[in-house]
């Protein structure tokens, strides 16, 4: 049996632990995002197999993680030399033993210096386009690299912000010189100004209005309080396009063991800095929909790399490598054999990859009509409404997909239970008793609405139709038993009028005027 783990915002940490065990243990689905920068990848090497290793590798017993592995369904990297160093990795992803096959890459833009590259799994997202936020030409003055926006859309859902992800992605000047600095901000000023619907680089380029956003790099940043920083994720009178820490740890991250289970440079060389990051929108940290998986507002632990409140891990970092190269003989994170991929492939320096997992939005399904047939004046009528989150369990896995929350509200004549229900993928639906008003005679309809936080269909509509019959001795229907309604009877009887089929058996026989009497004599 499994537990669904829901997302308990801020304050909720000690109680998802309480009932979760490792809160946000990652699952075998879901979307899993990474960044990393790969150290100025020129296409076919030796180091191909440590990068297959690196990401696909499985985690040995008796690991934390045991039979994990990175298994990414989102790469953003940087330090690409070529578009066929980007086809190149794109094949190592496809071949590697234990890779699902379905990596596909964005096409690639050839600007100054090394470039950014996207890579995505074709059977979890749908690839929309690449925009140039920030187009530089190598003056010395200017940010030293072009900065992109990748955006998809996840797959089984529609074309709508709520389902759409731009990830940006940027390698940003290196050093710590005042101009080092100036360089930086010039690159946060656009990406963050891109996010608030601006067109940082002609008409047209700014982020589509509404869409989830998240921003992969190698940041180059020593401490949070450093400008192009604060820029990314400082409160601002606009703050449609701010970015947040998922992992809530700002400082002086620079030679701080304070933060070396988040410090990802350099494997090869000594842990000592944390250049490498993801940070989220507000959307996928609002504890609803297409959401963070972990405690936003828990600080990321500084006794294990293990933090049961959070999936954002820096992959091969057990936190036993400060000032040092990254530990392979008993690395408690990954295991000897993949920590030594990992330094291997950072080429003699550079950085670990950087992780985190997302939960996609809840998809409703509902009864769509309920007929609640012919029913006697003044007696209960009540139907069953089905209501279930239908999130694609296959494909994102029930620990993948947020829980379904709504609400229904009936039309007049109808009632439909009061409050805010919810509903775990994967599980049984939800089962609602809709009534009819059964005190006037005559055909009923209406319609319950379901609103919910199915972004596909935030508003469904469920059809309700009903007739109310009155005393089968109210032969004329106005809701009285007397002579005239004898008197029409017998006239309709005589007649053959098929409206005097007392008993239905669609004849007009003896046995209806016996039925009617004995009907009319007993006042209904």
């Amino acid at each position: 049996m499994s537990i669904r783990c829901l997302s308990l915002g801020r304050e909720g940490a000690a109680v998802l632990v309480a009932v979760c065990g490792m809160a946000v243990s990652p699952a075998l689905a879901q979307l899993r995002v990474t960044e990393w920068n790969v150290t100025n990848y020129g296409g076919a090497s030796p180091r191909d197999a440590t990068f297959q290793t690196a990401i696909y590798g499985v985690i040995p017993s008796p690991l934390a993680m045991q039979g994990q592995s990175m298994r990414p369904d989102i790469f953003l990297g940087e330090e690409f030399q070529s578009a066929g160093a980007v086809a190149n990795f794109k094949a190592i992803l496809n071949s590697a033993p234990g890779s699902p096959g379905d990596w596909e890459a964005a096409p690639f833009i050839d600007g100054p210096d090394t470039d950014s590259a996207f890579f995505y799994r074709t059977s979890k997202v749908v690839f929309k386009g690449v925009t140039i936020v920030s187009l530089v030409n190598g003056s010395t003055s200017l940010p030293p690299r072009n900065t992109y926006r990748y955006d998809v859309r996840l797959v089984g859902y529609g074309d709508v912000p709520a389902t759409n992800l731009s990830c940006y992605t940027a390698h940003m000047k290196a050093g710590s010189a005042s101009t080092d600095q100036s360089r930086r901000l010039q690159e946060a000023n656009k990406i963050r100004d891109n996010a608030s619907g601006v067109d940082t680089n002609g008409a047209g380029t700014k982020m589509p209005a509404g869409n989830m956003f998240l921003f992969g790099a190698d940041t180059n940043v020593q401490t949070s309080t450093q400008t192009a920083y604060q820029r990314l994720v400082q409160a601002e009178a606009d703050n449609t396009g701010r970015f947040f820490d998922p992992i809530s740890s700002p400082g002086s991250w620079n030679n701080n063991s304070a933060f070396r289970f988040i410090h990802t440079q350099d494997p090869a060389v000594q842990m000592d800095d944390r250049h490498d990051q993801l940070l989220l929108c507000s959307g996928l940290l609002d504890g609803s929909g297409f959401e963070y998986i972990g405690n936003f507002g828990a600080v990321f632990s500084t006794s294990t790399w293990n933090d049961p409140n959070h999936s954002y891990r820096c992959w091969g970092n057990d936190g036993t490598s400060f000032d040092q190269i990254l530990k392979i003989a008993g690395n408690t994170m990954v295991g000897d054999v993949i920590a030594q991929a990992l330094v291997t492939s950072a080429n003699g320096l550079g950085h670990l990859p950087v992780i985190l997992d997302l939960r996609v939005p809840a998809q409703i399904a509902s009864t769509t009509v309920i007929d609640f047939g012919s029913v006697p004046l003044n007696s209960v009528a009540a139907q069953s409404l089905i209501v279930s989150n239908a999130g694609d369990v296959g494909l994102w896995g029930a620990n993948g997909i947020s829980s379904l929350n709504y609400s229904l509200l009936a039309s007049a004549g109808f009632s439909a239970p009061a409050g805010v229900f919810a509903d775990a993928a994967g599980g049984s639906a939800n089962s609602h008793s809709i009534t009819m008003d059964t005190s006037v005679v005559g055909l009923h309809t209406g319609l319950v609405t379901i609103a919910s936080d199915a972004p596909d269909q935030p508003s469904r509509v469920v059809l309700l139709t009903g007739t109310v019959v009155g005393c089968p001795a109210d032969f004329d229907g106005d809701g009285f038993v007397a002579g005239e309604d004898f008197d029409a009877f017998l006239a309709a009887f005589e007649a053959g009028d098929i409206a005097a089929d007392f008993d239905g058996d669609q004849f007009v026989a003896g046995e209806d005027f016996t039925a009617y009497v004995e009907a009319f004599e007993a006042g209904c």
